[in-house]
């Protein structure tokens, strides 16, 4: 231990006695002090403190101290507690066998503690470095010590190895802060510190605890190809530039709480082998965890980002849940894989889940957001559902959803599930009218729970080429709401495809229709199913490739007689029409002038006997004078609705009124019965 001190200087300096001597080094005449550097030995101790400290007279002591054997300063016990360094201090490739004492130390230059090792305690407490501070290679076998020292200019701590404690709490940065390469053997504490500028800490190893609670950034921040072997903790932590955690390694918890990221926070390919703590964690500008692997919890929970949120390619081995989170901009997930059951609760405007592969069951709980699940995999029932309350936290608490108050509505909107096999989808109370489907495999197994709304056709009237033309109201897709818009003289109020719609048409579509129409049959919705059933018969009619034209022509037929036996009122409006026409042609060409009366004819033979007589009518005349008459009506109408339910009326027609009869005795039972089973469609279960 070092020897007790002599006490300080006379005359008011307050520089440490020399032993022997009544002066500090600093003043002690020179050849007293030539006297007493010639009686230092490599590892002797020393006690300068509050000594003030030329280049020249601090050159002097070390080269007393340097060991013939290595060239190099070797020191004992060495207290320079408050002393001052006004020119270079050069403690390169030095050794520090006792304790070294620099705490509230003032270095006015630079201060060079390259290579040098210390065998024992090192502390820095409160020192100033007012210039660089180089300790690139040090090696600091005990605890060593920086709390509230101040660096004015850069601190270089490249591969230093700490084998102890290295305490860095409440140390202020202000210049670049060096420690790539560094290596902390023990605990790393940098509670509450500033780093002013750039703080480096690339391919750092922290092989203990490593505390950066409360710390601020107020420059970039720099952990890429770190590790952290034992938990890393940056609780409530400033980041007010970018922060860099590319390629990091936290092989056990990491925990980010309540810490804010106020510019670009990047992930990328770290890995978290043990929990990784986000919780209520700010994000201020875009966050960016893109082939990150999260091989235990990822607890995002209440954790806000004002800008976006990107797990791409990120991977989720045993994750259980991701959120409740909330995101004014978009979350994206795309590439990414879910490896076991897991529930995504998010609050966005908007979740890309392309090529998204999930492993295990699944459950996306969202709000606000229009979902891209464009060529995502599941192999197990995943569920899509829109919550209708916001999101309770594990503490019983409603997650604030204030960066989302503009939106209109808190539903999901469904953008994409092209490519996906819906055969364990299902879908409950979203929005699927911008939805496309083109390229999804086993449409028909989906399942639709609760309210999922599709858009519709333009409402009213429009005009086209000079004449009005109105959409009987059924659900669309939004490809044939593309596709309609693509047609010469399409009317307005068709949607004009989004980019990267492509060029969908009535071959693709309708299997498309059938698909759906078979899901929502399966889930005993018939009503639901008949516009999908219309849907793809419009597009059988208007597929020039895939559709024969007889066909197109017997179902343009039936499309306008009517509209696929879906729309009673057509069917009711043509046989009305009919029955009208039948009841004009019988006034005016199939009811005979007169009814022909009975004629009994026959022949009496001689002497009388048997008579046999013949009865018959005579030729029905065709009408003469006034056709349209109350009592020509009456007979026109009971012939006509007797034709309707394919009946006789047995009223004596002339020949035309016979065919006339007869095509309607064919044509109108047809109408009726579609108008029947329009009515069906619409209302059978």
């Amino acid at each position: 231990m070092p020897q007790p001190s002599p006490g300080p200087s006379p005359a008011g300096c307050p520089g440490t006695r020399v032993p022997g001597h009544p002066e500090c080094l600093a003043h002690l005449p020179d050849a007293a002090r030539a006297a007493y550097l010639a009686s230092l030995a490599p590892g002797a101790d020393l006690d300068h403190r509050h000594t003030s400290f030329t280049s020249s007279l601090l050159d002097a002591l070390l080269d007393a101290l340097r060991d013939p054997a290595t060239g190099r300063p070797r020191l004992g016990h060495a207290q320079f507690v408050w002393a001052t360094f006004e020119g270079v201090a050069r403690f390169e490739w030095a050794t520090f066998e006792g304790v070294a004492w620099f705490q509230s130390a003032t270095f006015k230059n630079e201060a060079g503690f390259e290579s040098a090792t210390f065998k024992n305690e090192a502390g820095f407490e409160s020192a100033t470095f007012k210039n660089e501070a180089g300790f690139e290679s040090a090696t600091f076998e005990r605890d060593a010590g920086f709390q509230s020292t101040t660096f004015k200019n850069d601190a270089r701590f490249q591969s230093t190895t700490f084998k102890s404690d290295a305490r860095f709490e409440l140390t202020t940065f202000e210049g670049n802060a060096w420690f790539q390469s560094a290596t902390f053997e023990s605990e790393a504490g940098f509670g509450s510190a500033t780093f002013e500028s750039a703080a480096k800490f690339e391919s750092a190893t922290f092989k203990n605890f490593a505390g950066f609670e409360s710390t601020t950034f107020e420059s970039a921040a720099s952990f890429q190809s770190a590790t952290f072997k034992n938990d890393a903790r940056f609780e409530s932590t400033n980041f007010e530039r970018d922060a860099w955690f590319e390629s990091a390694t936290f092989e056990r918890d990491a925990s980010f709480q309540s810490a804010t990221f106020k510019n670009d926070a990047r992930f990328g390919s770290a890995t978290f082998e043990r929990a990784a703590g986000f919780q209520s964690a700010t994000f201020k500008n875009d966050a960016r965890f893109e082939s990150a692997t999260f091989k235990n919890d990822a607890r995002f929970e209440s954790a806000t980002f004002k800008s976006g949120a990107s797990f791409k390619t990120a991977t989720f081995e045993r994750a259980d849940r991701l959120g409740p989170l909330v995101c004014a901009g978009q979350v994206n997930v795309s590439g990414a894989v879910f490896g076991a059951p897991v529930t995504l609760s998010i609050a966005a405007h908007r979740l890309e889940c392309r090529r998204t592969r999930w492993s295990s069951t699944a459950e996306v709980r969202l709000r606000y957001a229009t979902v891209d699940f464009a060529h995502a995999v599941f192999e197990y029932p995943l569920t899509i559902a829109t919550e209708s309350e916001p999101f309770i936290l594990t503490d019983g608490q409603q997650m604030a959803e204030t960066l989302l108050t503009g939106a209109p509505d808190a539903g999901v909107r469904m953008a994409s599930l092209r490519g996906v096999d819906a055969a364990h989808l299902v879908l409950a109370d979203i929005d699927l009218s911008g939805c496309l489907f083109n390229g999804t495999v086993h449409l028909d197994q989906v399942r639709l729970e609760g309210t999922c709304s599709f858009d519709t056709v333009p409402p009213g009237t429009r005009w086209r080429a000079g004449r009005p033309v109105r959409f009987t109201e059924r659900c669309v897709l939004a490809e044939e709401h593309h596709w309609r818009a693509r047609q010469p003289g399409a009317v307005r109020g068709w949607n004009v495809a989004v980019r990267g719609a492509g060029q969908t048409g009535p071959a693709q579509l309708a299997p498309v229709y059938r698909a759906l129409r078979k899901a929502f049959e399966d889930g005993k919705n018939e009503p639901g199913a008949a516009d999908f059933y219309y849907g793809e018969m419009e597009m059988r009619r208007h597929d020039r490739t895939g559709t024969a034209r007889a066909e197109r022509g017997l179902l343009h037929g039936y499309w306008m007689l009517s509209g696929y036996g879906l729309r009673a009122s057509r069917a009711l409006g043509w046989l009305a029409a009919a029955m009208l026409v039948t009841i004009v042609l019988l006034m005016g060409f199939g009811l005979p002038k007169d009814d022909p009366k009975q004629e009994a004819t026959g022949t009496v033979p001689p002497g009388g006997g048997r008579v046999t007589f013949e009865i018959g009518k005579g030729d029905p005349h065709n009408p003469t004078g006034n056709w349209f008459t109350g009592e020509r009506f009456e007979k026109a109408l009971n012939v006509t609705l007797n034709s309707v339910v394919f009946r006789s009326a047995d009223q004596d027609l002339t020949t035309a009124g016979t065919y006339i009869e007869m095509t309607s005795r064919l044509t109108e039972p047809i109408l009726l019965g579609l108008a029947a089973l329009a009515v069906r469609n619409r209302v059978k279960r």
